[in-house]
């Protein structure tokens, strides 16, 4: 695929084509790559090595988040030790998944106000999953909050089911002290997997009429 690009070739033909020859080559002309001088095969390697390369990203080492740096280092180092490609790019993606996760994690904030009718509101913003429940059950005030709490998620989504989990036990939380709360602006993924966690969670969904899609129609 680099030798395709390196040459010009943009198209997917051309990944097909090659695709076909090197399964030809190997199977009706072995007799003629054994007879390749080693040292040819070792040059080819070395200029795939180096054009595989982003040497770019030399100059911009320094000023990469530390994270990407971690998973670059640890991707070469567990090629290059464990001979293993395909291992190294799963560990690579891995890291990478629990990095976006911690990061997410941090975002999630809460913007609160009383409305004329002395109704609380917390307005999420960020994604609340297991990552971010701790931080999300920290933002309420269940004791110094009014009789009626909306929780709107506008700006949020939730993701899986400790976040279901953590909307239950905030609405224990208000419930135990005589209060009630409402969810707003929910998705449609988001309703969904209240619909099936209807064992384990009790929270009052606030329809919202004027909370609707615009189609155009021509």
């Amino acid at each position: 695929s680099l030798i395709n690009t390196s040459n010009g070739a943009r198209a997917r033909l051309s990944g097909i084509v090659a695709a076909i020859m090197l399964l030809v080559f190997i199977m009706f002309g072995a007799d003629l790559i054994e007879k390749v001088p080693m040292a040819a095969l070792t040059g080819l390697m070395i200029m795939v090595a180096l054009g595989t390369f982003e040497w770019a990203s030399l100059r911009t080492f320094r000023r990469m988040p530390k994270s990407d740096v971690l998973v670059m280092i640890l991707v070469t180092l567990v090629t290059v030790f464990l001979h293993n490609l395909a291992l190294a790019v799963l560990v690579g993606v891995i890291i990478s998944a629990l990095v976006f996760a911690w990061d997410n994690a941090k975002r999630i904030r809460a913007r609160k106000y009383i409305d004329d009718r002395g109704i609380k509101h917390y307005e999420i913003y960020g994604p609340l999953f297991f990552g971010s429940v701790t931080l999300f059950n920290e933002k309420f005030e269940v004791l110094e909050d009014p009789d009626e709490v909306i929780i709107d998620f506008r700006e949020s989504r939730v993701v899986d089911m400790s976040a279901i989990e953590a909307l239950n036990k905030i609405t224990e939380r208000y419930h135990k002290v005589g209060k009630k709360v409402h969810l707003r602006h929910l998705s449609e993924d988001c309703r969904r997997l209240l619909s099936n966690a209807d064992a384990i969670i009790d929270v009052n969904v606030l329809e919202d009429p004027t909370y609707k899609l615009v189609v155009d129609k021509v």
